[in-house]
C-alpha cells in the first residue's frame, strides 16, 4: 500500500521536482508535491512524496528527517489523515 510521507519547512523556491530529487535519493518515489497556494502559486512551504511501501517511507524519514533539501532545513514524519486532506493531488492515499 503506498504510503505518504510530510514534509514541512520547505524552501519557498522549493518545486515538486527539487523535493522528488532529494526523496529519489533514498527510495522509489511515486510522486512528490509542494502545495501551493491556489491564487497566488507561491509555495505554502510544505508538501507529500508518496512512496510504494511504509518501509521505503521509514527509510527516506531516517535519510532526511532535520537534513537540508534545496537550502532549507526540513522536518520529515509520516502523513496523518489531517494534513492528506491539504495534498494538492486530491487521491486521498491514506499514510
Amino acid at each position: 500500500m503506498a504510503t505518504k510521507v510530510y514534509v514541512e519547512s520547505l524552501s519557498w523556491n522549493t518545486t515538486d521536482e527539487t523535493l522528488m530529487q532529494a526523496f529519489s535519493a533514498y527510495c522509489n518515489v511515486l510522486d512528490a508535491t509542494v502545495s501551493r497556494d491556489e491564487d497566488t502559486g507561491r509555495s505554502k512551504g510544505f508538501g507529500f512524496v508518496t512512496f510504494s511501501t511504509k518501509d521505503e517511507a521509514e527509510a527516506a524519514i531516517a535519510g532526511l528527517n532535520d537534513q537540508e533539501v534545496d537550502g532549507s532545513k526540513v522536518k520529515v514524519s509520516l502523513a496523518d489523515e489531517g494534513q492528506i486532506t491539504q495534498d494538492p493531488s486530491g487521491d486521498g492515499e491514506d499514510a
